[in-house]
């Protein structure tokens, strides 16, 4: 007897035109059973977008290598050169406003030419540009070493690299892939800056130097290898992103007695588009760059967002990133001891700037913000009085309290990017990270100026705190984008 199959069984799978006795086209569907469903390909168990999120972060890490390097060479090129910390502090400002200023262009870059030759070629000039370091013995070139070149290289691997590829590749817990690849900049220091403090000490700063060189180029294999520009190019989409639906064929004869179709929906109610699948961008990187800051810059958000960035990075990257070992140093604390610490800070703010990616996921960035500098400015308030010769629990609880609050500002403020400027917002997070490394820039060199002329930094551990209470009034002074309910208009 003939087995029977239950109609619950059966699933239509495929729904297109097909042709009937009489020379219609009229509609068929396909029907699949439980075992041809079990045939079909399965999807692999891990996303493609995690491998591409964790080649990203080897690549922030090997970035953040040299950018680590300046706390650690500013003593051994005093000594070695007799230039002053003046000197030295204005070729890390050229590389820290250059790490800024390139990383608008560098995203519009990635978007004309992909992430995998920017990221490749980008890596390929820090390790030119460490590598020549070896060879300079004026000061114009290591400002064109140190400055320019690796400047530009790091620029180009910058924050804006992070928004790019979490609005390609992730559509859900974007907030929280945002903080782990924020944390590959800690990661590096944390690697890199106790080894190359070692290595200073014990085989000179050229040996250092030439370390970060070949920890760049051994990244771009992996970057040329795993590294995608956009889920299309895999066959995928972006990570909790909807599958896309193929298009039925329309009937091309439809009788008298089929159904209507239903009402076309409004563009209120059709889906909105993942990042992933927004159009490649026309024009040159830098029009479309320019064009994203100029219309960012009609917006109150804009510059708030760029204001309190530059604070940010005053009192991270410009100050404590460039000053603390030295500053460390004129208490007499070793430098590898001094080193270490700022290590700590890094191990640290992994799990700070993770924290701060699922803290974003859920609740208002602007609050989140606004507690951040008001945290990290009450900390630089006390840190004058923390230096010694030696690590005490106060200064511990300092590195431990600072760590955290490092680079947590980052994904409340690509959040905050994505939420008023769109399909810009990688661009215009890219332009609030220039105002970042503006700001870092300036204080790198101001501090180090103030160190010879006043003989400490007491006043720039102060100011900062005070920068910090108002970068948290700016962040709560954000207003909260509100998105206007599109009305049907009647047929």
């Amino acid at each position: 007897m003939a087995r029977s199959l239950h109609i619950s069984a059966i699933r239509p799978l495929v729904t297109g035109p097909a042709l009937a006795q009489d020379g219609r086209v009229t509609e068929t569907t396909a029907l699949t059973t439980p075992a041809d469903a079990a045939a079909s390909p399965r999807p692999p168990r891990i996303h493609r977008a995690w491998w591409v999120a964790a080649v990203s972060f080897v690549a922030l890490v090997g970035a953040a290598g040299f950018r680590a390097t300046p706390s650690v060479f500013i003593d051994p090129l005093h000594h070695e050169f007799g230039w002053s910390h003046g000197t030295i502090s204005a070729a890390v400002s050229v590389n820290l406003v250059l790490y800024g200023l390139t990383s608008p262009f560098a995203a519009a870059l990635m978007e004309r030419f992909g992430m995998r030759r920017v990221v490749a070629s980008a890596l390929a000039l820090v390790a030119a540009g460490s590598g020549l370091t070896v060879f300079m013995g004026a000061s114009w070139q290591l400002i064109l070493c140190w400055g320019v070149l690796v400047g530009l290289g790091t620029g180009s691997m910058a924050l804006a690299f992070v928004a790019t590829v979490t609005s390609r590749w992730f559509v859900k817990r974007r907030g929280l892939v945002t903080g782990i690849l924020t944390a590959g900049g800690a990661a590096g220091q944390l690697v890199f800056l106790p080894l190359l403090a070692v290595i200073a000490d014990h085989r000179g700063w050229r040996t250092a130097a030439l370390t970060v060189c070949l920890a760049a180029l051994a990244v771009v294999p992996l970057v040329l290898w795993l590294l995608r520009d956009r889920p299309e190019d895999v066959g995928t989409t972006a990570y909790g992103a909807e599958p896309a639906i193929p298009v039925v064929a329309a009937p091309t004869d439809v009788p008298a007695t089929a159904p209507a179709q239903a009402p076309a929906k409004s563009p209120a109610q059709a889906p909105a588009k993942s990042p992933a699948q927004a159009p490649a961008v026309r024009g040159g990187a830098a029009g479309r760059a320019l064009g994203a800051l100029f219309g960012a810059a009609r917006t109150k958000a804009f510059w708030l967002l760029a204001g309190t960035f530059a604070i940010c990075g005053a009192t991270t990257n410009g100050l404590v990133g460039t000053h603390f070992v030295p500053a460390a140093h004129d208490h007499l604390m070793p430098t590898t001891t001094a080193a270490s610490l700022l290590a700590v800070v890094g191990v640290f703010d992994l799990i700070g700037t993770i924290a701060s990616g699922w803290f974003t996921d859920r609740f208002d960035s602007r609050r989140l913000l606004g507690v951040y500098y008001a945290l990290r400015g009450v900390s630089l308030l006390f840190l004058p009085v923390l230096f010694a010769e030696g690590v005490h629990p106060p200064m511990l609880f300092f590195i431990v309290f600072y760590g955290l609050d490092w680079v947590a500002t980052v994904p409340p403020t690509v959040a905050l990017c994505r939420e008023h400027f769109g399909d810009d917002g990688p661009i215009v997070f890219g332009w609030v990270l220039a105002s970042h490394q503006v700001g870092a820039g300036l204080v790198a060199f101001l501090a180090g100026f103030a160190r010879d002329r006043l003989g400490d930094y007491d006043a720039a551990w102060y100011s900062a705190g005070a920068l910090c209470a108002v970068a948290a009034v700016m962040s709560l002074v954000i207003r909260r984008r509100t998105t206007a309910t599109a009305v049907p208009v009647p047929a």
